[in-house]
């Protein structure tokens, strides 16, 4: 069966007045420094916010393709994650976690009043769009029968009842990336530079154990670390593991992914690559 192309630039709203997440956010003087509109559309709310004086830049994909070369204090993504299917919501959640600073908060708003989910013909532009309801783990700050607002900040600023080191990651951590499910960031004890640490945010110790969504999670996760890794150090390969059990050289019992960046000459005869986990097995 051939694919529905998705359209969602087309949903975007011509707008007279601020969307109602932005001003309630503004009304609750939680707007502050430097700020990005993820997903703006024609960005009325950002040419407004401007006006009034903040510090703002707008991003969509569609009508404001510049991506974002720095990272911002405040971040909010209206009506964005309603109109994409799963993996493009993800991609989004990835997006806004990378362009978040340490110590940032971001605001994602999602309908609430939506009556039927899956592919439509858009009643104006008789194309087809997609819609559907979308529930986030983070704090919600707000909810109607209209929309939600959920607040995020990145998952190791958040204080974590576990003695799990992966579960309350340190503050000081650099995190590559998050999505909603999973987080990435690199390895206090790096085997080489870049060496990187995929983690569900559930505490499950065998990779085996997880939900298909959670292990399709780690994976979306990997992929986007290896962009991120090959521009900021442009590597020649990589190895990719997983250490199930103590017998496999498991010591956190919390699944998590290596990415671990490979450079010529970092060793002798890389032939073989994971197969050396086993001492003298690396060749053959």
């Amino acid at each position: 069966m051939k694919k529905i192309k998705n359209n969602p630039h087309l949903t975007a709203i011509e707008r007279k007045s601020l969307s109602f997440p932005t001003r309630w956010l503004k009304g609750k003087n939680i707007l502050y420094g430097e700020m990005l509109d993820f997903g703006c559309g024609f960005g009325f709310d950002t040419d407004e916010l401007q006006k009034q004086g903040y510090d703002i830049v707008g991003y969509d994909n569609y009508y404001r393709p510049d991506y974002p070369e720095k990272s911002f204090d405040t971040i909010v993504c209206n009506y964005v994650l309603n109109v994409l299917e799963p993996e493009e919501q993800a991609e989004v959640l990835m997006s806004v976690s990378e362009l978040l600073k340490p110590t940032g908060m971001a605001y994602f708003s999602v309908r609430r009043d939506l009556k039927t989910e899956g592919f439509r013909t858009h009643y104006v532009h008789k194309q087809p769009t997609y819609q559907c309801n979308v529930i986030l783990p983070y704090k919600s700050i707000l909810r109607n029968e209209n929309c939600e607002i959920y607040e995020y900040r990145h998952y190791n600023q958040i204080v974590h009842k576990s003695n799990c080191p992966f579960c309350n990651l340190a503050k000081d951590k650099e995190l590559v990336c998050e999505t909603a499910t999973a987080f990435a960031f690199f390895d206090g004890f790096p085997v080489s530079e870049g060496h990187t640490l995929i983690v569900p945010k559930r505490h499950v110790a065998n990779y085996f154990d997880l939900s298909t969504h959670e292990q399709r999670a780690l994976w979306l996760l990997a992929n986007r670390c290896k962009k991120i890794l090959e521009k900021r150090y442009n590597p020649d390969g990589f190895n990719v593991g997983i250490n199930v059990g103590e017998a496999a050289g498991q010591s956190i019992f919390h699944v998590h992914v290596h990415i671990i960046p490979r450079y010529k000459g970092d060793v002798e005869n890389p032939k073989g690559g994971v197969r050396g986990v086993i001492l003298n097995k690396q060749k053959y």
